[in-house]
């Protein structure tokens, strides 16, 4: 029985590290653990990767370094969705990528939102319908001016798999952001 725990506590040490680097103050061992978020979730399991490194992430979200938050967007994407458990649980990552699309980094929002489109392709009708749909609209009529330009990039994937009231909700939304007073967004 000791050698077992022993064994479990050696294969762990080196994925409690990459969490405590999550925390450093050197961009550079932030940026390492970042980009292997997937080693750290799969020795997590799904539940704990939903129920604790999500959270974590989502929490880390004021890093000021762009390069720390550009590879945490790059991370968060359609292979992530297996490492939380599946489609069912995919909503998790939502909440982290749309703070990323409120990123004054250009950069950083548009490969957020290149992964909530890629993770959209993995969800359901009714996950979408209950998820991705509200926070479409929640970032359409965003007070940040980057939130809403970072919506425009979302209908499209999302307007085949709704019914017929949400894609009316839909085209009044995009409709008034192609209204908008700033012409990032109308862009």
């Amino acid at each position: 029985p000791g050698s077992t725990t022993m064994a479990s506590e050696g294969q762990l040490y080196p994925i409690a590290v990459l969490i405590d680097e999550l925390k450093n103050e050197e961009v550079a061992c932030r940026l390492n653990s970042v980009k292997r978020l997937s080693t750290i979730a799969v020795a997590l399991g799904a539940e704990r990767t939903r129920d604790e490194l999500i959270p974590f992430l989502t929490e880390m979200l004021d890093d000021e370094e762009d390069e720390v938050l550009l590879a945490l967007a790059e991370q968060l994407n359609e292979r992530f969705v297996e490492l939380v458990g599946g489609p069912s649980h995919a909503a998790v990552l939502l909440e982290p990528l749309e703070t990323l699309c409120n990123a004054e980094e250009p950069t950083v929002r548009d490969k957020a939102v290149a992964s909530l489109c890629a993770i959209a392709g993995a969800l359901s009708s009714e996950i979408i319908a209950q998820h991705y749909v509200p926070l479409v609209l929640r970032m359409s009529r965003g007070d940040f001016v980057s939130s809403r330009a970072a919506s425009t990039g979302l209908y499209a994937t999302i307007y085949p798999n709704v019914d017929a009231r949400v894609k009316t909700e839909l085209r009044e939304s995009f409709s008034a952001l192609c209204r908008d007073n700033s012409p990032l967004v109308r862009r």
